[in-house]
């Protein structure tokens, strides 16, 4: 008995005998980082910044354009992030995003935690009354039923998807336990999924190239170029200590705005447009006018996610602006090379910081409102 006693005795690491005192060390999964095919820098940045190499991950296309992933080490047991943003080829992106997902779950990986700097589908996050357009054209002909059109408004809301919300349901499906992101188009999103959601701000690294790169900062104000920017921007304001405005904006159809009216006076000041994702600039090349008309000495605009679609680089090249900048959510170097006024303010410590303190199990709220060096 007192044999069985002893090797129990031996056999505890907390138990302290012969000189030699072992603590009971909890263990943490090893730490895995692959990249998809969206945003290869971006994944090596941070890797560079946690100390580590990324992952071997072998993407391809069959003849029929299906996706095949084959993870290229053994992920038994490990915590891993998989760094993909919705850029480029989004549904390619998307569906090779979840594949790794599965993949590395099936694999037994640990936890499988999503870093979706530009989070896709993230504008089709709520139904709205853009099914009533065509009914509102309608109704300015004489006819009988243009007086019942008001009452009647609730039967022509759009039946558009609220597409967010199935990205959502993929991602968990898939199997991803944890989702990192920055500056979704609506918080509500986080609202979405049923597992972790930390969505990161880009307004502490804003808020150290505004001080760092506008010597009139202190003369500055901060501008919202749609209604639903404000509490971006005043918060932005409130740390910076300045003023703020935002422009109320129309449209007839998306991608197109119809009339914007300021709110606020920018005369004689700089103005500081500031939106989380600008697509094809049509909003704030119009809003640069509107602010160049109203008296700002200079505008800026500083954007989470420059998507730069379709004709938006030439705007941007024929607009009023001093500097575009954007975060590198999404990947600038063509954009750089085409357009002199964007600039670009790195993120990859930011998310590279996440990664690390979700791995440790400690807080990711320091980076709300820190940038770390």
């Amino acid at each position: 008995m007192e044999d069985i006693e002893r090797e129990i005795e031996d056999s505890d690491p907390t138990s302290s005998r012969g000189g030699r005192n072992l603590t009971l060390q909890s263990r943490m999964p090893n730490i895995k980082v692959f990249s998809g095919s969206s945003h290869p820098d971006l994944a090596h940045k941070i890797v560079d910044r946690l100390g580590i190499d990324l992952g071997k991950v072998v993407t391809k296309k069959f003849s029929n354009l299906e996706t095949c992933v084959e993870i290229g080490e053994s992920v038994r047991g490990e915590d891993v992030y998989i760094v993909q943003s919705g850029s480029g080829e989004i549904n390619d992106n998307l569906m090779e995003l979840l594949i790794m997902i599965n993949a590395c779950k099936i694999a037994s990986a640990s936890r499988v935690t999503a870093v979706i700097p530009c989070f896709p589908y993230a504008r089709q996050d709520k139904k709205d009354k853009a099914g009533l357009e065509g009914r509102k054209e309608e109704a300015n002909k004489p006819s009988p039923q243009q007086t019942r059109l008001k009452t009647n408004e609730w039967k022509f809301r759009s039946r558009a998807p609220i597409s967010a919300k199935l990205v959502a349901n993929m991602l968990s499906v898939a199997g991803a336990d944890h989702i990192i992101t920055m500056d979704l188009h609506a918080s509500q999103i986080q609202g979405f999924f049923d597992i972790p959601v930390d969505n990161l701000y880009a307004e502490p690294a804003v808020l150290k190239w505004i001080k760092e790169n506008i010597p009139e900062w202190r003369n500055s104000i901060i501008v919202s170029p749609d209604a639903g920017g404000a509490k971006r921007v005043t918060s932005i304001a409130d740390r910076l200590n300045v003023e703020f405005a935002l422009i109320h904006k129309e449209r007839r159809k998306a991608n197109e705005v119809a009339s914007m009216v300021l709110v606020g006076d920018v005369r004689e000041k700089v103005a500081i447009l500031v939106d989380d994702m600008a697509d094809t600039c049509g909003t704030i090349c119009h809003a640069a006018e509107k602010l160049k008309d109203a008296g700002a000495t200079k505008v800026y605009a500083i954007l989470t996610h420059g998507i730069f679609s379709g004709p938006a680089i030439s705007r941007i090249n024929n607009a009023s602006f001093e500097a575009v900048v954007v975060t590198n959510t999404i990947p600038q170097e063509e954009h750089m090379r085409d357009c002199s006024k964007v600039q670009c303010i790195d993120v990859s410590m930011m998310f590279a910081e996440a990664v690390r303190r979700t791995h440790n199990g400690e807080s990711v709220s320091y980076l709300f409102s820190n940038v770390p060096y």
